[in-house]
């Protein structure tokens, strides 16, 4: 475009100039004549001439090229008046205003970048030559899609002071759908399998709602690279896709696809060497390089061993290996004999670490994840390792790592990570209700990531129909340098059972503070020891059987309403050993932890609780959108020692554990699942009659008693839980939400149990029935399993994480209470 207007410019200039050829002047004076947006002095700029000079024609020429070069005018004419030199200009429009109509294949934001690549900005000259090489762009760009019907014109609308609008008009149609497509010369495989591995498709199943069968050339181009790879990683070391025809109806609404192939034979692997220097790695490099004699060639694992040897020399700092296979082709015999060549390169430091995108994340707090060194070797692990952790902390959306050479120096490199910030804290003040907790009143700031230090800081209040809760805690995860963390937290709160979903009744007191240290092993495994202190107060309880052993010692018989309160000191280990590959949504790897938190002998009960939960990703694509997760928790808690009456501490009521509802038995009502609560009556005979003629009653004795069992869950102190989910992409989700919405199909299995229940003491009384209530089972045996099944979407919403859930029961007991949908607000993840 810029040649052909500086060559119209010289045709000009020779047009105007042959009068002049001949003389040389002194110029006394420079006038640009026809200015009306472009200032003097910037026009003067693109002049190659100043007063007092001597030109000629060569000079004069070279001005007008230079006036155009600037792309602010249309036409430069030049004069002469005595020794003055005249520029005569006609400025380019400038363009007011871009509008687009019609399009919906192509969004605003990409056209108005395309066109800002072709020099079309508003507030900017306009090339009328570039009008129709932008309408050809565009349609090519729906041709490209199928849309071979496709127009697109420009409208240029002139505009008061040298102004023009641009109204881009769009006729889209219909995109052409593939009629056929053909696979010529296949004969190892049949068409069916081979046009499985297509992204085009000719035909859609009955089922497929979604599909299309538009023709797309990017697309044609993929699924050719499919095909070859198809065959070479079956043994066809010589297949070549011979030829391509694209054919369309007279129509231009279908596609037709002719591919002719040619197979070649299959070829075994005869043996394998390695040459290069292999800078004392010889061993190695050997075993690596290794395929048994006889096998049949394939491509992708050639890749592989390529890809695993540039890897291993790239974690001794050889930042740009070159691993290339060699094949020699015996096709006689259809054998293959192959020969890695490996050329290292040069060894190279890390010169910097940088960082970008962390706007309000501190530098150091990036900087502490690294695992590779500034100044030391370049380790190609070490830096992996170091996004790896960096996606752990679940500050980033996305991290991304780049290594750069240095300019000027054959041995060092930069290593570069560019992070994506998301929401990694939460203000509240609102109103909510969820189907679990009812109404909810809230307001609190929960910072994972305090002021871009790392620090966790959180403040919560919140009440809803059966809890009240306040909360003070802070997490240093660096509180030294060798990342030994320290947390703390002052927490007060009161709850109501009996106002609470599917639970017996008993009110509760809580305040405390606690505080722990976390020691790092490795890179993978941490422990954790806390010293807690727990005031707790428990009234209004109900008097039935599971509780009423534990509670009998500590009552005031005279004053039975009062309650009872503890002081409990506690002490808590735990180990931990994650390797996911992120914090959020993680789809790799897996995450172990096992704690033991126990009563200390001076509190006023003894107790201790065991815990461990397992959960494991396996990615079942390379992109890692599909992902298979296994989990698995057990929880055990009971009494130890003896009170100062020789009574046996046994397990307080108030920390059996529950399961069912959105956190862990879908399909099932909250803390439904477990063992019910047990009334205990005794029953009466008539005795001799009293002086007013009544009868009098008499204990029939503790064999006679009569039981009833309640719908209500009181839990028990031994649990066990756990399920598996398939994770999949969210359909009609576009790609910049799959970091924060996750959906996957799950099925859940668990049960509760209390081992301490004595089902021989119950299990011959007289059982009484209502409605509701179901029949004595033994809860001493976790032989009553549930299972269910559905599908959940998790969603990081800005009011913080939602989850929802269609669950079915697969395994009930009777008396159960099901719920198809559940959901909660503020799930952990």
């Amino acid at each position: 475009m810029t040649l052909r207007k500086l060559l119209l410019g010289s045709l000009v200039a020779g047009a105007v100039l042959p009068a002049y050829a001949a003389d040389q002047f002194v110029v006394e004076d420079i006038k640009v004549r026809g200015l009306q947006r472009v200032a003097l002095g910037a026009a003067l700029t693109y002049i190659p001439v100043r007063i007092g000079d001597e030109i000629d024609e060569f000079q004069l020429r070279q001005s007008i090229k230079s006036l155009y070069s600037s792309t602010h005018f249309d036409n430069v004419k030049v004069l002469r008046d005595g020794n003055t030199l005249i520029f005569d200009v006609s400025e380019r429009p400038t363009i007011s205003n871009v509008t687009f109509d019609g399009n919906k294949d192509i969004q605003d934001e990409q056209l108005q970048q395309s066109l800002e690549e072709n020099g079309i900005v508003v507030g900017e000259p306009m090339d009328m030559t570039t009008i129709s090489e932008i309408e050809k762009g565009l349609e090519d760009f729906y041709h490209s899609v199928g849309k071979y019907n496709a127009k697109v014109t420009i409208t240029v609308v002139d505009l008061p002071r040298n102004r023009v609008e641009l109204k881009i008009n769009f006729e889209e149609g219909d995109a052409a759908e593939i009629a056929q497509i053909n696979i010529v010369g296949n004969k190892a495989f049949s068409d069916e399998e081979l046009l499985a591995e297509f992204e085009l498709r000719d035909e859609l199943p009955w089922w497929n709602i979604i599909g299309e069968k538009r023709y797309q050339k990017q697309q044609l181009g993929g699924d050719l690279e499919t095909l070859e790879s198809y065959y070479k990683d079956r043994g066809y070391l010589t297949f070549q896709v011979e030829s391509v025809q694209v054919a369309m109806t007279p129509e231009r609404d279908g596609i037709y696809v002719t591919i002719n192939i040619k197979e070649g034979h299959k070829f075994k692997v005869t043996g394998t060497s390695v040459i290069g220097d292999l800078r004392g790695h010889d061993e190695v490099v050997g075993k690596l390089a290794t395929i048994q004699p006889g096998t049949t060639y394939s491509a992708a694992q050639v890749t592989y061993i390529e890809d695993i040897i540039g890897r291993f020399y790239g974690r001794f700092g050889y930042a740009y290996p070159e691993v290339r296979a060699i094949p020699e082709i015996d096709e006689d015999n259809n054998e293959v004999s192959l020969t890695f060549s490996v050329n290292p390169g040069k060894r190279v430091y890390v010169r910097r670490i940088n960082f970008t995108g962390n706007n309000v994340t501190q530098d150091r707090v990036l900087r502490r994840e690294m695992r590779q060194l500034e100044g030391a070797w370049l380790s190609d692990s070490n830096v992996q390792q170091g996004k790896v952790r960096l996606e752990r902390l679940g500050f980033f959306e996305t991290v991304e790592t780049t290594t750069t050479p240095v300019g000027g120096s054959s041995d060092e490199v930069d290593v570069n990570y560019t992070v994506k910030e998301q929401q990694s804290g939460q203000f509240n003040v609102g109103i909510g209700y969820g189907d679990y907790s009812g109404l909810q009143l809230n307001a609190g700031v929960t910072q994972n990531n305090f002021l871009g230090t790392g620090n966790r800081a959180s403040i919560n209040a919140s009440t809803n129909r059966f809890n009240k809760s306040l909360s003070l805690s802070y997490t240093d995860p660096y509180w030294t340098i060798n990342g030994v963390s320290l947390s703390g937290q002052v927490f007060y709160s009161e709850f109501d059972a009996g106002r609470a979903e599917n639970l017996i009744r008993y009110n509760q007191r809580t305040y405390g503070v606690g505080s722990s240290l976390g020691f790092p092993i490795n890179e993978y495994n941490r422990l954790n020891f806390g010293i807690n202190y727990k005031n707790q107060q428990v009234t209004n309880v109900d008097g039935y059987e599971q509780v009423r052993n534990f509670y009998r010692p500590y009552i005031d018989t005279n004053n039975p309403n009062v309650g009872v309160k503890f002081n409990i000191y506690e002490l808590s280990a735990g180990w931990s050993r994650v390797t996911l590959n992120r914090g959020t949504f993680p789809t790799s790897g897996s995450s172990q932890s096992a704690s033991l938190n126990i009563a200390t002998p001076n509190s006023d009960i003894n107790y201790f609780i065991l815990r461990y939960d397992f959960r494991n990703y396996w990615a079942l694509n390379d992109a890692q959108t599909w992902s298979f997760l296994t989990r698995l928790n057990l929880g055990y808690g009971n009494g130890y020692g003896q009170d100062s009456n020789g009574n046996d501490y046994l397990f307080p009521f108030w920390e059996y554990f529950r399961i069912g509802g959105a956190d862990s038995l879908r399909g099932f009502e909250s803390n439904t699942v477990g063992p019910r609560a047990v009334y205990r009556s005794p029953s009466q005979i008539d005795g001799p009659p009293s002086l007013d003629g009544s009868l009098n009653g008499i204990p029939a004795g503790p064999g006679a008693d009569s039981l009833y069992v309640t719908e209500y869950s009181v839990g028990g102190n031994a649990k066990i839980s756990g399920g598996v989910e398939l994770i999949f992409p969210t359909p009609f989700l576009s790609e910049e939400y799959k970091n924060s919405v996750r959906t996957s199909l799950f099925v859940d299995v668990g049960t509760v149990w209390d081992t301490e229940f004595d089902y021989d003491a119950y299990k011959d009384l007289e059982v009484v029935y209502n409605s509701n209530s179901p029949p004595l089972s033994d809860y001493s045996s976790p032989s009553d399993f549930r299972a269910s099944y559905g599908i959940a979407v998790q969603w990081l919403s800005p009011m913080g994480p939602l989850t929802f859930a269609l669950g079915r029961p697969l395994k009930e007991v009777e008396g159960d209470e099901t719920k198809v949908f559940t959901f909660n607000i503020g799930t952990t993840f």
